[in-house]
């Protein structure tokens, strides 16, 4: 952030500095009294477990110079430190954009969990609108004095993996042109993850200083009017929208809810500036032509459309496509000044769109084909957990079946929905041609009433596939549905009657044709695990796959670690198999 006086600080978040305190300088934020720098800024957030205004110690002793909060904060020094409490604010004064409400999964984040209770997330709320409103004031400033362009990506999937890609490329068509000693990282801020929402937004926004020159943001929604929140909060140069998918179907109710919320970058895009090119020119919107929804907000913007994809309309293209036997990418890359090879480092092809996506970013930010070209070639994945491969060596000893050779693991655990879920299984089918492929499945969640018809679906595609074994986890009682709405509130609902979406995975499976054990429905990790240990081969391919709720990544970290430690394990077997 840029650096400002506490005075500064409290005018912007809209309450008074303590006397005494007016001219302290804030040169950073920080949520997590672990990561707290001197002259931080300590955001206290309330959670299940852990009360941030219990930690004024610990932030003091990191070097912490004031506290926003909603309430007291506990000091064992009776000198205090000051405390800028927005709990008397109106919510929504001054409007940022950021309507946090109870009820809302995605609103209100605190440092140990989701907050609890009418008050807590009052609380909670005031606290992030003031963050907001910081944000906002640092963002507006290091646009207008130091020329900081600010990039949104958004989309059902794919938008972690392409924000990781651009700060990528970033990062390496910049090393030759940042002055010496500057970090990367510091020139291209880009959130961690997928710290995407309400804190995690203005968080990543905080991080940018005068010595930032892009900043990447990733925009996610759970309901009509998020994104735009966001986009107040700083407010981008340059939009990406990758894809509209059946992703929080619950939460929307419909995809064309959906696209109408994933408009909303674009329509927060400036105008374009015909004849001006590069940095200083006006808004750009980067459209996904392959999807006609995401095609159709170009009549939602006054920024300059920039069409990439596979079809020939596109500006920014990939032609002469194909994959190895790894499932890693190769094309020509054609953009208006010229073309250039690229073979990505990422398994799988989904990843060709989200590299195009990046060529045109880095287009309008006036880089060249060919050194775009080339990072893109270099990039190697980034966020945890995402199409994550791992060859395991197998060890001399253990069960014969087992003995010497190699397993991969593919960990792509970290989230799911219909479209990533197809996209990681076509990848398993390529990488692992030739030899058996193993699919591990979870419960996408968020689906509302069309999830136990998409699990169904996917069970089909498998077999669709030729994918040798399924495994699918977490035998529910057959009325739970993660995300539905029950009579305790969001969650686990029940819908009396139908199948639960795990079992729907298994049976549409059983149904196209995997009718001989090629399929089965275990109860829980400790059971696919068990079953892996017993009947992985030299050769196999393993693909992991759930949403984030369900921990499936577990089941592959396990895995790897068992069979890199001798398959101490290996003897045991799965109880409460069903075929």
């Amino acid at each position: 952030m840029i650096e400002m006086t506490l005075r500064q600080v409290a005018d912007v978040v809209g309450v008074p500095a303590q006397p005494g305190w007016e001219s302290v300088v804030v040169t950073s934020v920080e949520f997590d009294t672990r990561r707290v720098r001197p002259g931080a800024l300590y955001v206290a957030l309330r959670g299940e477990r852990v009360d941030g205004h219990d930690l004024g110690d610990a932030a003091a002793a990191a070097g912490a110079v004031a506290v926003l909060g909603s309430g007291p904060v506990h000091r064992s020094d009776a000198a205090g430190m000051p405390v800028l409490d927005v709990s008397g604010l109106p919510a929504g004064e001054p409007d940022t954009g950021v309507h946090a409400t109870a009820g809302d999964p995605a609103a209100v984040v605190a440092t140990s969990g989701d907050a609890t209770g009418d008050a807590t997330e009052i609380g909670n709320t005031a606290v992030l609108h003031a963050l907001a409103r910081l944000a906002r004031a640092s963002v507006t400033t290091l646009v207008d004095r130091h020329g900081l362009q600010v990039i949104g990506v958004t989309g059902s999937s794919g938008k972690t993996s392409t924000k990781d890609l651009l700060a990528a490329v970033l990062r390496t068509t910049l090393q030759t042109q940042l002055p010496d000693g500057t970090d990367p990282e510091v020139a291209v801020v880009a959130p961690s993850g997928s710290f995407n929402n309400e804190l995690g937004h203005p968080y990543t926004a905080l991080r940018a200083t005068a010595d930032t020159r892009f900043l990447v943001l990733e925009l996610s929604a759970r309901g009509v009017g998020h994104i735009a929140a966001l986009t107040a909060i700083a407010p981008p140069r340059i939009g990406v929208v990758l894809n509209v998918g059946s992703a929080h179907l619950g939460e929307f109710g419909s995809v064309d809810a959906i696209a109408r919320a994933k408009g909303e970058l674009v329509e927060a895009l400036p105008a374009a500036a015909p004849g001006s090119t590069g940095p200083d020119a006006g808004g750009v919107a980067v459209l996904n032509v392959d999807d006609h929804r995401v095609a159709a907000m170009a009549d939602r913007t006054r920024a300059e459309v920039v069409l990439v994809g596979t079809r020939p309309e596109a500006q920014v293209r990939a032609e002469q496509l194909r994959q190895d036997t790894t499932a890693r990418s190769t094309f020509e890359l054609i953009t208006p000044e010229g073309s250039a090879s690229v073979r990505l480092q990422l398994v799988g092809e989904h990843h060709v769109g989200n590299a195009l996506a990046v060529a045109a970013v880095a287009r309008a930010l006036g880089m060249e084909v060919d050194a775009v070209a080339a990072a893109l070639s270099q990039a190697t994945p980034a966020s945890r957990w995402r199409m994550e491969v791992t060859e395991v060596a197998l060890p001399a000893t253990g069960p014969a079946a087992v003995r010497g050779g190699t397993v991969t693991v593919v960990n792509d655990a970290y989230n799911a929905n219909p479209h990533s879920m197809r996209a990681a299984l076509r990848a398993l089918a390529t990488l692992g041609a030739g030899r058996r492929t193993w699919a591990v499945l979870g419960e996408m969640g968020e689906l509302g009433d069309e999830s136990v018809a998409a699990h169904d679906e996917l069970g089909r595609q498998v077999v669709r596939l030729g994918i040798d074994r399924l495994l699918v986890v977490g035998d529910a009682p057959e009325t739970r549905i993660l995300g539905a709405t029950s009579p305790v509130g969001p969650g686990a609902g029940h819908v009396r009657g139908r199948p639960s979406p795990t079992r729907a995975l298994h049976l549409g499976a059983h149904l196209e044709g995997s009718w001989a054990g090629e399929s089965a429905l275990v109860p829980d990790v400790d059971a696919a695990v068990a079953i892996l240990l017993e009947e992985l081969e030299p050769g196999d391919v393993l693909l992991v796959k759930a949403s984030r709720s369900v921990g499936l990544e577990q089941v592959a970290l396990r895995v790897v670690d068992e069979l890199s430690r001798g398959l101490s394990d290996a003897s045991r077997t799965a109880d409460g198999v069903r075929p």
